[in-house]
């Protein structure tokens, strides 16, 4: 995919205008004691006369309004900017309070004060998402289901009846209206460069926060109201979540290499790629995930409009169109981000986010995880040849992307396998031995079938045949049910995946159940062998002396149990592939040691 080095914006001409030039036309410079009281409340009235209506009376006129207000929003800049933080908090922090994120409206304060362009534009992200909670919870002062989306909230007569009507249309100017600034959309959706958003206006937000804060206060007294807040949304079962392992530092610093070379990143958007990554490091988790939907979003636009050659989409194209469309690429990243963001049984992290339903202090690692890594992969995806080197350093930990290779600790048991079972063959019919490939050889199968035909007397067979030969019995069942619910369970995921309906919990669980299928068939013919070569010297248990008898049943008896457990993990509704491989580990073991030492039937003289 190549990357139109041409793209200065994302905003569309008129959306570009509106944010960053309309409220710069008027030069004059506006008193803040007009709109600020003595005692630091907020004058709603002087503010409320910068909004313009059309003819009709009743419709605002956003243009007009936004170049009016433009001055004002520079003075409460300026103000704030003469403020000290301790000033600040003495004055505003109380009007806070009914928002329940007191600290994160404090921490816009101190961005006001930064140059850094991409503070200013996360600032207001989370403002945006707290104001938008704190304005639910007011609404359910009065109504029932609280809307959804911003703009209806806004426009609700709920609202309108505690702060006036006046109020929110002040408020409209700025966000929730696709005919204003629609500053949180521009945002959220990153259609919105670090530069092109103008700092007054985050602070200008800050400001009217704290003035609802004071008419919420007064409307409060006045009714002897008590404003509930809402819980916040508690994700559970993270490790449900998993598909990427845990991020290190090494990983992160070539990740932000990749991001300066990678075409799926505008260049435009590049500080908020950093910023997102320096956060990641910083342990601000939230910060992360924020600055990085955005731009996954943006991204897909550039994808979605490079593949379908409709570079003027880039300015419209909604994530969720882009994500039923995108199925050029691969259908792991595309279900990836459904299920994070759109998924209704699924974390919904941006809706979740963007809404202000999380709490933005306690955000979980492991789900910032997911996001970051997800994004890396899609980066190493994106990148030219000249990258080759980052990709082999970076793809080996993405299971969406690349085929399933065996792990060391796979290999480990394969290995451990192939041992036991070239120790066997010493007891093995000649023909049908082979030392190239003792685990997956015909002439292994050829073995089995061979000894299977032996006919087995237990007729008046004394006591240690009978309980020898019901064990080695029950091994058998016990793995035959387990290759049947494998076989089974591996063809249904398989049809799940080429229909694109395994969710990511689903898609997980498969792959480490293919991964376990790697150890688990050899492991099951080695002990299907290991039992038939048992089973055919079965008579010789009576050559053990009681002790050596009753270890050796106690040894068959182990992987009786082995064989139940693996029946039990791999069934449908367990899917325990890790810790199959760790019984699996314990019971190869067990079976080389006693190989090893000779304790087997088949070990013993004829």
């Amino acid at each position: 995919m190549e990357l139109p080095d041409s793209i200065t914006t994302c905003l569309s001409q008129p959306v570009h205008y509106v944010i960053c030039k309309l409220g710069f036309e008027k030069k004059d410079t506006y008193d803040i004691n007009n709109i600020l009281s003595g005692n630091g409340e907020v004058c709603w009235r002087a503010v409320s006369e910068h909004v313009c209506y059309l003819e009709s009376g009743q419709s605002v006129d956003y243009i007009k309004s936004i170049r009016s207000l433009g001055p004002v929003c520079e003075s409460v800049n300026s103000y704030f900017k003469s403020l000290t933080k301790e000033q600040f908090v003495i004055q505003y922090a109380s009007w806070f309070h009914w928002t329940n994120c007191t600290e994160v409206f404090l921490e816009v304060f101190d961005v006001l004060q930064s140059t850094q362009a991409t503070e200013v534009a996360l600032g207001l992200m989370k403002l945006t998402s707290c104001l938008e909670r704190a304005l639910g919870d007011v609404y359910l002062l009065k109504g029932n289901d609280c809307p959804f989306l911003l703009r209806d909230l806004l426009a609700s007569e709920q609202l309108a009846d505690v702060f006036g009507q006046a109020v929110m249309n002040v408020l409209r100017v700025f966000i929730g209206s696709p005919h204003g600034l629609n500053l949180r959309n521009v945002l959220w959706h990153g259609f919105a460069s670090p530069q092109e958003i103008p700092a007054k206006y985050c602070a200008m937000l800050l400001f009217l926060t704290a003035g609802l804060g004071q008419l919420l206060q007064t409307y409060l007294l006045q009714t002897k109201g008590v404003l509930v807040h809402r819980p916040y949304v508690i994700f559970i079962s993270l490790e449900e979540l998993d598909a990427f392992p845990d991020l290190n530092s090494e990983i992160l610093s070539i990740a932000e290499e990749l991001v300066k070379l990678s075409s799926f990143v505008l260049k435009i958007m590049l500080p908020f790629w950093i910023a997102a990554l320096t956060a990641f490091k910083q342990s601000r988790y939230a910060d992360s995930v924020i600055l990085l939907l955005p731009q996954l979003e943006a991204g897909l636009r550039l994808l979605f409009t490079t593949t379908n050659k409709c570079p003027n989409r880039l300015l419209t194209a909604e994530v969720n169109f882009c994500l039923k469309i995108l199925y050029c690429w691969c259908v792991f990243p595309q279900d990836f981000l459904w299920d994070f963001l759109n998924h209704q049984e699924g974390p919904r992290i941006r809706d979740r986010l963007s809404h202000g339903e999380i709490n933005l202090e306690t955000f979980p690692r492991e789900i910032a995880n997911q996001i970051v890594g997800f994004a890396i992969t899609i980066l190493c995806r994106f990148s030219d040849e000249d990258v080759f080197s980052l990709k082999c350093q970076i793809l080996f930990f993405s299971p969406l992307f690349l085929r399933l290779e065996g792990n060391a600790e796979t290999n480990t048991l394969i290995l451990m396998v192939s041992e036991i079972i070239s120790q066997l063959q010493h007891y093995m019919p000649q023909n049908c031995c082979s030392s190239d490939d003792p685990i997956n050889s015909v002439l292994t199968e050829r073995l089995l079938v061979e000894l299977s035909d032996t006919r087995i007397c237990t007729l008046y067979s004394p006591r240690p045949v009978l309980e020898a030969v019901v064990v080695l019995r029950k091994i058998s069942a016990q793995c035959h049910q387990v290759s049947q619910q494998v076989i089974a369970g591996a063809g249904l995921r398989y049809a799940q995946w080429l229909n694109k309906s395994l969710r990511s919990r689903q898609r997980h669980n498969y792959g480490r159940m293919l991964n376990s299928i790697k150890f688990l068939s050899p492991v099951l013919r080695l002990i299907l062998l290991m039992i038939t070569l048992e089973l055919v010297s079965v008579h010789s248990v009576s050559k053990k002396n009681p002790f050596d008898y009753q270890q050796y049943l106690k040894f068959l008896k182990s992987v009786l149990q082995y064989t139940e457990n693996l029946v039990t993990y791999t069934s449908p509704d367990k899917n325990k592939w890790d810790e199959t491989m760790e019984l699996t580990k314990k019971t190869l073991i067990k079976i080389k040691k006693i190989s090893d030492r000779k304790l087997m039937l088949m070990h013993l003289p004829t």
